[in-house]
């Protein structure tokens, strides 16, 4: 049996990029622990913060993690503005990296984890909060000696499911500089891992995030779409997730 540790930005981040490799290897005897970089929404710690963090809970429970540990980090947004800091926390962006990479060392260490699971360099998509979590995930398990796998998505994949709704104007939050760069080339990809039996429980644990899912914006209507699906046909959309080994 071995600890895994799973660093994460926000709430629902844990079931759209690891959720079926979370139940997977909570099922085949591993623990497996999440740590929330940002547990302090946009709008503040108050009873939407609280309800978030209840929901990631309810997620980690469904996905068969051992428990949650919050960094205590704000949210830093994805956009032109970065928010003040709000009273008593710091964004994520702005963040020490060294203090932020020493927490969760700690936490490293403390759980005597084996592998911490992170972002690869773009986050993914250039989210900063993602890309926050790329350098502290990198600089913390460098800190406890542990090894680290990058959380990922092809980058040719991306593209080719990006770039004709990007085209098509229907998603007009990303450049065409984010969509042509996120990812990680399929040749660097080193674990591709089959989720499709793990579906049920990835579906249930995105459906615990009800207030992303009943909130406005597309990437809510997305989710409330993958959510209705038949069972066999969310795994064959989300049955696989990659993981990408740093090179030295």
């Amino acid at each position: 049996m071995a600890t895994i540790v799973a660093f994460h930005a926000h709430p629902d981040d844990e079931v759209l990029l690891t959720g079926g490799t979370l139940a997977r290897l909570a099922a085949e005897g591993n623990r497996v622990l999440i740590v929330l970089a940002c547990s302090i929404p946009i709008g503040g710690a108050g009873a939407k913060g609280s309800e978030r963090l209840g929901q990631l809970a309810d997620s980690a429970r469904i996905l068969g993690a051992a428990g949650v540990v919050h960094l205590g980090y704000a949210d830093s947004g994805h956009g032109p503005v970065l928010y003040p800091d709000p009273p008593g926390a710091v964004r994520f962006v702005r963040a020490d990296l060294d203090e932020a990479a020493g927490r969760l060392a700690d936490v490293l260490r403390a759980e005597q984890a084996d592998v911490l699971l992170s972002y690869d360099p773009q986050g993914g998509y250039f989210h900063r909060d993602h890309i926050r979590v790329h350098e502290v995930g990198a600089r913390a398990a460098e800190l406890a000696g542990i090894r680290v796998l990058e959380a990922t998505a092809p980058r040719e994949l991306l593209r080719l499911l990006f770039m004709p709704v990007w085209l098509a104007r229907l998603v007009v939050r990303y450049e065409m500089s984010e969509i042509w760069g996120g990812g990680t080339p399929s040749a660097r990809i080193t674990h591709r891992v089959g989720v499709a039996r793990y579906a049920r429980q990835k579906q249930a644990a995105l459906a615990a995030h009800a207030s992303f899912t009943r909130s406005k914006g597309r990437s809510a209507r997305l989710g409330r779409v993958l959510i209705a699906l038949p069972v066999p046909v969310f795994a064959m959309l989300l049955g696989r997730e990659w993981l990408a080994e740093p090179t030295a």
